[in-house]
């Protein structure tokens, strides 16, 4: 226990009511349905959103009744429900199909009496003549009824079709194809890497994977290359451990019986196939590579070390009176401070926001996650053409249970996700945390010639961390008192590293660092892309780049001694058509999305600034140029904002199934971000001013001797924030911020700068505090609430009980095997 120094006593009657009911907000559950909330939240009176989520992901029976009417209505292609490959047909995933924007918009904003329809979207593995697609389709209107259709799904693709072909037939077949390939070499690996395949047990951590990788994929198959890498399947190291030997296949044939073992690579030799290699093995002039063994290096706990300190417990946050925002839990409808917000997931792209407000104006209708690109490049056959798109894999469905005290403070409010796939829904207990944090640095302050002024910088959070593979991201949402909006992502885990060669021609340092033994750094972009669908003060917006620029002029007053005066000025740039934008250098320009009727109290735009915001500097696009791995699939990458029309037909930048056709994407960004007008003030035109900003955030990463064995996250944060201009008639955060003044001592303590000092008078009179009970008026003053009496709190308030941790085994995305995630691996 610990005890809070009381400096007032007035709040003693609520103190026995605290001390009850504190140990139970902040214990984490022994299950997840004792979520562990705070206590005000759990016991205070019911709070209702004022409509309904018309965004909330499917219930579990919404997705069973869904599943039930696409087995009835498609009968004829007889859905698997324990589909063996890719070969059969069965649906692969359901999930909410968000409603139109303009059918959302008459129910949120015009008071429509009623919500939009709602409809699921259903991805369908169907086998055609010429192998396995996904395809969508849209169920609906729910609950299902005699009116309910399958449609499919196309208005919202702009390729003209709702389908992708897998390119991957029959996964096992392929991962048979690889364990026979490394047994047909495993005199080789034994000789140059000490160990082999082990058919019987895949999983053996002494023993070799060869893992393959596509290097190029076109409509007539594909060519991969296979990487040998230690040790077995469980390990989650493995990306530190490549092992130096590759093998190209051709796999051209759609019968993997067919594949043709050509090349083999190794320490910067190319050998024509696997006799040329055990032959320039066997023979004298043979150059070997030091083996990349797994061992302590990767271990990302010490628990040996003792330095000073480690002895003691760090600090940490506390929340004794319970949380200050509202929320309901139903709807996942957030108030705090003015701002007010829905939360949705998807399995894709996780967490979502909707119908942000602050103050009762409309702010943005949607924030979220749209992609996860990661780039690399490198010399070896592996590094040279390998990219991720995450959401192929499950933003949202990868995003586990959080870790209390950890991930999240102690006291946070934990919310669950749910996600439907392959006729079961998949329950994530405690997958969003909402919480608020005092900073340790003030929202303002300042020293006067009287007194000093402090107000705490106190902030909410909305929180999940989606591992996908290798890479733990941690993907936060957070409030400002002010009106400031930020999103911020960052980045722990194990790098993707390359084997490090013992060829002194090699160009491997072009690329990396070496950072191990036998293991090189590889570079990468990290660019993740944000969609946000502004609408300041209202969905009429426009936007502006306000230039600060420098310039000469004349001023009457300066004659005759300045004939001219070297100075700056502000020069405004709309931006009149669609456009990519990168952020100007020496931050030399202002990007503002202003509404385009309503303006505050002094006549000035009501706006938005877009900046970057508290990570690492500023945000970064993709340094390839016209990517030859990456096609037309993620085009948003190579600008950091993008500013659009807003369109039904275009709700998303990209699509998880843009990875299986990268050349030809379900969506297309460069059909999206076209070049249109958006001018909207002359009368022939059908536009209304609804735009919408697509975003990245992100790293260039190169991994040095440091991010071994984890990348650390504050090396790694990056964020973008939307920050008021002129929204408000003065800042908001002066009527909820928490603070103090300090008077100083003096014959005019307290007063004002200017001000003629009168004993009897009260020189506090622009002050809303109040001063401490007992006290003289000229010592301190406060602003909001303080803490007034003793409390005393649990030990799981400062370090929770992990046996209630409820997490159960799950599987972690397997990056290097990324095909095996598509419909073939389910």
């Amino acid at each position: 226990m610990i005890e809070l120094k009381s400096r007032r006593p007035w709040v003693l009657l609520s103190s026995l009511l605290i001390l009850v009911g504190v140990a139970a907000f902040l214990v984490f559950p022994l299950d997840h349905e004792q979520s562990p909330i705070g206590y005000a939240s759990k016991h205070a009176a019911p709070y209702k959103a004022p409509r309904q989520n018309v965004w909330a992901e499917l219930t579990e029976g919404e997705a069973a009744d869904v599943n039930n009417f696409i087995l009835k209505e498609f009968a004829h292609l007889d859905l698997k429900k324990h589909p063996k490959s890719a070969r059969d047909n069965f649906i692969f995933v359901v999930e909410t199909l968000k409603p139109n924007k303009t059918d959302a918009a008459s129910y949120l904003y015009n008071d429509g009496p009623s919500p939009p329809e709602r409809w699921a979207k259903a991805a369908i593995a169907q086998n055609l003549k010429d192998g396995p697609y996904m395809i969508y389709y849209m169920v609906g209107p729910l609950p299902i009824s005699k009116d309910s259709v399958i449609l499919p799904l196309e208005y919202v693709f702009n390729s003209g079709r709702n389908y992708v072909q897998n390119p991957m037939k029959d996964y096992t077949a392929i991962q048979d194809f690889a364990l026979a390939l490394a047994e047909n070499v495993s005199d080789i690996t034994q000789e140059l890497l000490g160990a082999t395949a082990n058919r019987q047990n895949p999983s053996d951590p002494h023993g070799l994977l060869a893992v393959p990788r596509g290097s190029r994929v076109d409509a007539g198959g594909l060519t991969l290359w296979l990487q040998f890498y230690r040790p077995g399947m469980s390990s989650g190291a493995r990306t530190l451990l490549p092992q130096g030997i590759y093998a190209k296949v051709d796999a051209t044939s759609s019968d993997v019986n067919e594949w043709i073992v050509s090349q083999f690579y190794y320490n910067g030799v190319l050998y024509e196939d696997a006799e040329h290699f055990r032959a320039a093995v066997d023979g004298p002039d043979f150059e070997r590579t030091p083996p990349n063994l797994d061992g302590p290096w990767t271990d990302t706990e010490d628990f040996e070390s003792h330095p000073p300190g480690r002895e003691l417990p760090p600090p940490v946050s506390v929340q004794p009176y319970g949380p200050r925002y509202r929320l309901d839990r139903k709807e996942r409808f957030i108030s705090w401070f003015g701002f007010e917000f829905y939360i949705t997931t998807a399995q894709a792209t996780g967490v979502s926001l909707f119908d942000i407000r602050f103050n009762g104006e409309r702010v943005m209708y949607e924030l979220g996650l749209q992609e996860a690109m990661a780039h690399y490049a490198g010399d070896d056959p592996m590094q040279g053409g390998l990219e991720f798109m995450d959401t192929f894999f499950g933003m949202g469905k990868n995003a586990f249970e959080l870790v209390p005290g950890y991930d999240c403070p102690a006291y946070a409010d934990y919310l669950d996700a749910e996600w439907h796939q392959a006729y079961q829904t998949h329950h994530t207990p405690n997958s969003i945390c909402v919480f608020e944090y005092t900073a340790d640095y003030l929202l303002s302050r300042h020293t006067s010639q009287y007194s000093v002024t402090a107000s705490r910088n106190t902030f909410l959070t909305v929180r999940s961390v989606s591992t996908v593979g290798n890479y733990d991201y941690t993907i936060d949402y957070i409030f400002y008192m002010d009106g400031t909006l930020e999103v911020k992502v960052r980045a722990s885990g194990f790098i993707f590293g390359a084997f490090y060669t013992a060829n002194n021609t090699k160009s491997e340092d072009q690329y990396g660092h070496r950072i191990h033994e036998a293991l090189s750094s590889s570079m990468h972009d990290h660019v993740i892309n944000f969609k946000a669908d502004l609408d300041v003060a209202g969905p009429k917006n426009d936007m502006v780049r306000m230039a600060i620029e420098p310039f000469t002029s004349t001023y009457e007053w300066d004659q005759p001694e300045q004939p001219k005066r070297n100075t700056m000025h502000l020069v405004e740039y709309p931006v009149t058509e669609e456009a990519g934008i990168d952020w100007p250098k020496n931050s030399g320009e202002f990007y503002i999305v202003y509404s385009s009727d309503e303006k505050n109290a002094w006549g000035e735009r009501k706006g938005y600034r877009i900046t970057p915001g508290t990570g690492m500097g500023s945000t970064p696009h993709l340094t390839i140029l016209n990517s030859t791995t990456l096609g037309d699939s993620a085009r948003w990458a190579e600008h950091d904002i993008w500013v659009l029309k807003q369109k039904d037909t275009e709700p998303r930048s990209a699509d998880p199934l843009n990875f299986f056709a990268p050349h030809d994407p379900i969506i297309d960004f460069t059909k999206m971000a076209d070049g249109e007008s958006l001018e909207h003030t002359t009368s022939d035109t059908s536009y209304d001013g609804d735009l919408v900003l697509y975003f990245n955030v992100g790293a260039h990463h190169v991994p040095t001797s440091q991010d071994v064995p984890n990348t650390l996250m504050h090396t790694s944060a990056s964020s973008v924030m939307f920050v008021p201009h002129n929204f408000a008639d003065r800042d908001p955060s002066r009527g909820s911020v928490q603070g103090v003044r300090l008077q100083m001592s003096g014959k005019k303590s307290g007063g004002f700068a200017g001000e003629e000092h009168e004993p009897s008078g009260d020189l506090r009179s622009r002050q809303m505090g109040r001063k401490l009970e007992g006290q003289d008026r000229t010592k301190a003053s406060y602003f909001g609430a303080t803490y007034e009496s003793a409390i005393k709190l649990p030990l799981e308030a400062f370090e929770p009980d992990m046996a209630g941790y409820s997490s159960k085994e799950h599987d972690v995305t397997d990056l290097s095997i990324s095909y095996k995630v598509g419909a073939a691996g389910v």
